[in-house]
């Protein structure tokens, strides 16, 4: 990505943006009239400012949510009319004054444009060759970190198991338990395809399969002793399942709401066993990445780059090209497409 960069320093007199034309019913599905691509005037960079130009772009499900007027996540909402914003790496093309030189490499979260103005505290320096790949700082590796860690404090032994395996969280989370010492480690994911590679590629020793008859029945199915810790990234009959199975002191790590966030529910809720969780002593503790824990970032990227270099880690994702596949690519993400993040290279 670096070299691609470096070939077109100088910034265009206009870029490329996209912005949020309307916002979805609750449940349906993304549609293009939702987005709208719109040339604007590239900004020119005060003291203190950088402009960047962006190379990859991720999508994430909370994008879904941030769509909506109102939300309970701690992100604020999209803008009608305005663009959108995400998780983007790109390198500097001005910086006056601001301890940039062009040519960096910084990461910021306006992504869904050509190129971005932003103060010189909104942006961190992608450190080079910390990671191989750097794409792959927009992993969503820390959240799984966190759940694994802080969540679910997997331990040597354990059986694991990870709601959404196929997903950006969920693809580095099995493979961190297995790291930290995990027995057994079990996904659940929605078609054969996905089981599959989470099977043959990504370490997990069995796959509940969303639609393939009761959740909880599978799940005691592939863990006849239990499990010892939950990573969950879905919610609803997933973690009601987990639950049900859970042992006595079990740890369950709640990262995420993607049984929500993917339909559009503006009122997730999830009935809770309360009567399970206090005579096993199981905890259940829900952890923001963002809200909480933005120091376990870089002991993430540490050990992100340590395991892809000796090839105990992997990082599943998939790259569409072009800013105009954006839309496309988080329909596609909300679709259930892909396995691991999904990213766009601009």
């Amino acid at each position: 990505m670096t070299t691609a960069l470096s070939e077109r320093r100088h910034a265009p007199r206009t870029h490329r943006e996209i912005r949020l034309a309307a916002r979805p019913a609750p449940g349906a599905p993304l549609t293009d009239d939702l987005f709208e691509i719109v040339e604007v005037a590239t900004p020119s960079p005060e003291p203190g400012q950088l402009l960047v130009r962006t190379g990859v772009m991720s999508v994430a499900a909370v994008m879904r949510t941030l769509m909506d007027e109102t939300t309970d996540v701690p992100m604020r909402p999209f803008a009608l009319g305005e663009p959108l914003y995400g998780p983007a790496i790109g390198e500097v093309v001005s910086a006056p004054g601001a301890g940039f030189a062009p040519g960096d490499l910084v990461q910021h979260d306006l992504g869904w444009r050509e190129f971005a103005l932003l103060d010189v505290t909104a942006a961190q320096r992608v450190e080079p060759g910390l990671l191989p790949d750097p794409a792959a700082h927009l992993s969503q590796g820390p959240t799984a970190w966190m759940g694994v860690t802080l969540g679910a404090e997997v331990r040597p032994g354990d059986t694991v198991f990870v709601s959404g395996a196929a997903g950006g969280v969920g693809s580095l989370a099995g493979q961190i338990a297995r790291l930290r010492g995990a027995r057994r480690v079990i996904g659940s994911a929605g078609s054969q395809r996905k089981a599959d590679i989470l099977r043959e590629e990504l370490g997990y020793d069995a796959v509940v399969l969303r639609g393939a008859g009761q959740i909880e029945e599978q799940l005691r199915a592939a863990a006849p002793r239990g499990v010892d810790a939950v990573v969950d990234t879905v919610g609803g009959e997933q973690l009601q399942a987990s639950i049900a199975v859970a042992n006595r002191g079990a740890r369950i790590g709640l990262v995420g709401a993607l049984g929500a966030q993917l339909t559009g529910s503006i009122t997730p809720m999830t009935a809770i066993d309360t009567f399970g969780l206090l005579t096993r002593g199981i905890t259940l503790r829900g952890n923001v990445l963002h809200a909480d824990h933005l120091d376990l970032i870089p002991e993430w990227h540490d050990q992100f780059g340590a395991g892809l270099r000796e090839g105990t880690l992997t990082f599943p994702h998939a790259r569409l090209h072009g800013l105009d596949n954006a839309p496309r690519a988080l329909r596609e993400l909300i679709e259930g497409r892909h396995v691991g993040a999904v990213l766009v290279e601009l």
